[in-house]
């Protein structure tokens, strides 16, 4: 096979590009990385903290101890889009798509009974939830796109739905839901920069407010 100077000078201008991106996008994802953090944090006001590095510059893990209010202890996984690399960018554009947060709440209250919103055609496979077969089921509208309910009592949905419909862009709430076996409030949503304060600080009043009060008690 021969080797032009056509092709050498191609490879050439490939690696340039990609040396290029490579500190480029990883300046971003530590940047987003940052903000993210400092912006939760400043709500979220954790008496103790860990954090997990995920490797490479794709995000972490963080577990704060609360202790105050309703909050126990508040969670969260964060998975940014490699920005950093050139060739596996387009790709995770169309698997991932976008940054993704999760988040997990442990409160004092104990929660009694079943629900979630997911918003249709998100996931791919959707998640197993336990039990599903006794759970009602449904389809309502927030904010003009579609999520499947289900749940035990429909007020519990309805207390879901005005939460999502408080977010800055509802559209980016992907999956929220409240699980009595593990005690837990989740969201999986869309980050973005300029609103995860406003919004974490919706999600931490609902689990302050909301969720001690009678809608939730059986």
């Amino acid at each position: 096979m021969e080797v032009t100077s056509g092709f050498i000078l191609a490879v050439m201008v490939l690696a340039a590009v990609s040396s290029l991106q490579f500190f480029k996008g990883r300046k971003l994802n530590l940047q987003l990385m940052q903000h993210y953090l400092r912006a939760i944090e400043d709500v979220v006001r954790p008496e103790d903290k860990e954090y997990v590095w995920l490797g490479g510059y794709i995000g972490f893990r963080a577990y704060y101890k609360v202790n105050r209010e309703n909050i126990r202890k508040f969670e969260y996984t964060l998975t940014l889009l490699p920005r950093q690399s050139i060739l596996y960018f387009p790709i995770a554009l169309i698997t991932s798509r976008h940054d993704k947060l999760y988040v997990v709440v442990r409160p004092f209250s104990e929660i009694k009974r079943e629900a979630h919103l997911i918003q249709k055609g998100y996931y791919r496979m959707r998640p197993r939830i336990e039990n599903e077969e006794l759970l009602k089921k449904e389809v309502v509208e927030i904010a003009g796109r579609q999520y499947e309910a289900l749940y035990e009592k429909r007020r519990d949905v309805e207390n879901l739905k005005a939460l999502i419909e408080s977010f800055s862009n509802p559209h980016n709430v992907k999956h929220v839901s409240l699980t009595p076996k593990t005690n837990v409030f989740y969201i999986q949503m869309k980050p973005e920069p300029e609103t995860i304060g406003s919004d974490i600080e919706r999600a931490v009043r609902f689990v302050n407010e909301r969720l001690k009060e009678s809608p939730f008690s059986p």
